[in-house]
């Protein structure tokens, strides 16, 4: 990944949460921003109000049980406070993806910047098209864990992006 700030560190700042509630994609979110930790500038209301105008528009589901809530506009100024929160649900809900799959994992970006957003989009959207990872996912690892296994991809990208 090509950006400034890893992967790996945007969920080291944002965070892990577990047994998230909800039966559809508005309860689980609403559920989700009430658990994040925000930075001072960032009003929860407002958030949760900009990822649901988001969805409403399409719901952002990949497949494989993965969806990447986000504003559709950038809510923060500082590229010091972007983060990536992950959510495990406590159970999978119906969110409209392609693969009809249920979905059980959240990654919420919170971007600075068009530029940073699309690495961060492109790099979950990558990993998420390896097997491995959403085996990975699905055992719910501890931010640690999960923390670990994408710095070691991103070295991997790097490396390949060398040759």
């Amino acid at each position: 990944m090509s950006s400034a700030i890893s992967l790996a560190e945007l969920i080291e700042r944002g965070g892990v949460y577990y047994n998230i509630s909800g039966t559809n994609p508005v309860e689980a979110l609403n559920e989700a921003t009430k658990a994040l930790v925000l930075p001072k500038s960032l009003d929860r209301e407002s958030l949760l109000t900009a990822i649901l105008e988001r969805e409403a528009l399409m719901p952002t589901a990949l497949g494989h049980g993965v969806a990447i809530p986000h504003p559709r506009n950038s809510m923060l100024t500082d590229l010091a406070t972007q983060r990536v929160a992950v959510f495990f649900l406590k159970s999978p809900i119906a969110y409209n993806a392609l693969d009809r799959k249920p979905v059980s994992v959240l990654f919420l970006i919170l971007s600075a910047d068009a530029r940073s957003h699309l690495a961060t989009l492109a790099a979950i959207s990558h990993l998420c098209q390896h097997p491995d990872f959403i085996e990975f996912l699905a055992k719910r690892p501890s931010k640690e864990e999960l923390v670990v296994r994408i710095a070691q991809a991103e070295v991997a990208w790097a490396k390949a992006a060398e040759e």
